[in-house]
């Protein structure tokens, strides 16, 4: 099987960064600053969706990006070509340096991969050289931004589904490239969808993939004298017959009159080529009055014929309406027919499905088993960024943070660890954030949680559980293995299970409180009162 975290694109690597990062870099090295010891946290402010959460991914590409960095001579080569059309008199050594760059002083410390998170929570923290450390900013945000978003939105889509519905991502065709499309098709599957279209992607990263017909197949006929074949092996008399005539003799007895000959034709064949896994596309012509009959007439003798078809797509009209109009007219047929196979058929639906239009199904009381979904999903129409940041909180072992008369947008400085806390019901009640070096909250301890920017805003928990989400995972090497992608996918299910159904509702969801020590809100905020400058009025 293929790595799941490999870079499957070959940009992935030291250049994929913007250029004002290896500007930095040289200014860095250029001071005697780029030996400086530093803290980076990779987070974001602001849950995607509407919504009060954020599923974390992308920790093993990243891992990937780290285990292949380096500046190659042709990477080295043109960096000078650049630089130097800036400044002629710019040192050299410089690129020395670069050439032999390396991630062994480096250190990374990530939630695992697939953790419901919050915002300000670090997802990363990466601690080592100050240049060095800067240079890897762009490529992990790039890494892990759209991969937390499309995680997340999946999630979402199966949640608005519901846990027994089948899930399938269609989004390759609508993609933002083959680039977006592969890690999309690949975070759709940790978000709990169940196949792909993709075949690549299926390929890649074992994905089951899903696919029937598209309506030109159906229009490519205009009569059964199209059929160029009609034989098809009978398993209950062991021998090939004439499928087509066996269908036609269906119709006929199913008194079948306003269906349209070339779509038979077209489910014939279609039948005839895949007699296993029949799913007919049934709104090319008339969903009710042409496409459900001779999806029925076809499947019966499918089933004459020893086979188990499969199912409808409904691709356009009112898809709610419509899945139960068909499942009534195949289950009286069914009934009609004394044939229990035909009512297991299986309804798909299709056509710029989204969450809310998942949710209003449910309100219809749909019929649909399984949702074929791509544009909203792969592009993340809702929301086209996660928006995560990379920001320096510690430097020369002394905190530091960003300034903003955007409350929101100050960071928390320095080096901290967070604690995730549970009541009695195993449920997560608050994310806490501490200096990492102050003795770890306790369970069973009154401990004390502030708010990071409203003073009043405080209150005492006493937590039945206690789970430190930052691990190590890189130490000049990856020093964690990383789970294969059945664990992450089965790892956020029960996450997502065990919050509170507030938390994750799709109509004001309950912000879940992320917190600060008592020790850390007085460093941040005696740094962020020092940090701030006084107004003078006269």
């Amino acid at each position: 099987m293929s790595n799941p975290f490999r870079c499957n694109n070959s940009y992935v690597g030291a250049l994929l960064t913007d250029y004002y990062q290896i500007t930095m870099a040289y200014a860095y090295w250029k001071l005697g600053k780029h030996n400086d010891p530093s803290v980076f946290d990779l987070l974001f402010r602001k849950n995607p969706f509407n919504g009060e959460f954020t599923v974390f991914a992308g920790l093993g590409s990243a891992m990937r990006y780290l285990q292949e960095f380096r500046f190659s001579d042709d990477d080295i080569a043109y960096l000078k070509s650049i630089m130097l059309n800036q400044r002629d008199d710019l040192d050299s050594a410089f690129f020395d340096w670069l050439k032999n760059t390396t991630l062994r002083d480096v250190k990374v410390y990530a939630v695992d991969e697939g953790t419901v998170s919050f915002p300000y929570v670090p997802l990363l923290r990466v601690e080592g050289p100050l240049a060095i450390c800067q240079l890897l900013e762009t490529t992990l945000l790039n890494l892990v931004n759209f991969a937390s978003l499309v995680t997340t939105n999946a999630v979402r889509y199966r949640l608005a589904a519901g846990p027994d519905k089948r899930l399938l991502e269609f989004g390759l065709r609508r993609a933002q490239g083959p680039d977006g499309a592969m890690a999309a098709s690949r975070y759709a599957y940790l978000g709990g969808f169940d196949a792909t279209s993709n075949v690549k992607a299926s390929q890649v990263f074992n994905i089951k993939p899903s696919g029937t017909h598209a309506h030109s197949f159906i229009t490519s006929f205009r009569s059964t004298s199209d059929l160029k074949s009609t034989l098809l092996f009978n398993k209950n008399t062991n021998r090939a017959e004439n499928f087509l005539e066996a269908v036609l003799q269906k119709k006929k007895q199913l008194s079948i009159r306003e269906s349209h000959e070339g779509e038979l034709a077209a489910f014939v064949g279609y039948a005839i080529a895949w007699p296993n896994s029949f799913l007919a596309l049934v709104d090319t012509y008339n969903t009710l009055k042409s496409g459900v009959p001779n999806y029925v007439t076809v499947a019966l003798t499918l089933i004459q014929f020893g086979y188990a078809p499969l199912g409808v797509r409904l691709d356009s009209g009112d898809l709610a309406y419509l899945s139960k109009e068909a499942r009534t007219y195949i289950s009286t047929v069914s009934q009609r027919m004394n044939e229990p196979k035909l009512s297991q058929t299986f309804i798909v639906a299709s056509n710029e499905i989204d969450e809310s239009t998942l949710l209003s199904f449910n309100q219809q009381e749909h019929e649909i088993d399984a949702f074929g979904i791509g544009t909203n999903l792969i592009t993340c129409q809702n929301q086209t960024s996660l928006g995560g940041i990379y920001k320096l909180v510690m430097i020369n072992n002394l905190p530091c943070l960003k300034v903003s008369q955007d409350i929101s947008k100050i960071s928390i400085p320095g080096r901290k660890d967070t604690y995730r806390f549970f009541d009695a019901q195993n449920r997560p009640l608050l994310d806490l954030m501490c200096e990492s070096t102050q003795p770890p909250p306790q369970v069973g301890d009154k401990i004390m949680c502030r708010h990071p920017f409203q003073e009043t805003m405080r209150t005492f928990v006493i937590p039945h559980k206690i789970q430190l989400l930052h691990k190590l995972v890189w130490d000049g090497g990856l020093v964690l293995d990383l789970p294969h992608q059945e664990h992450i996918r089965s790892y956020i299910q029960s996450q997502i299970t065990s919050l509170r159904k507030d938390h994750i509702r799709f109509l004001n969801p309950t912000p879940y409180k992320v917190s600060l020590s008592e020790r850390l809100y007085h460093t941040f905020h005696t740094l962020w009162l020092a940090e701030s400058s006084v107004s003078c009025i006269q």
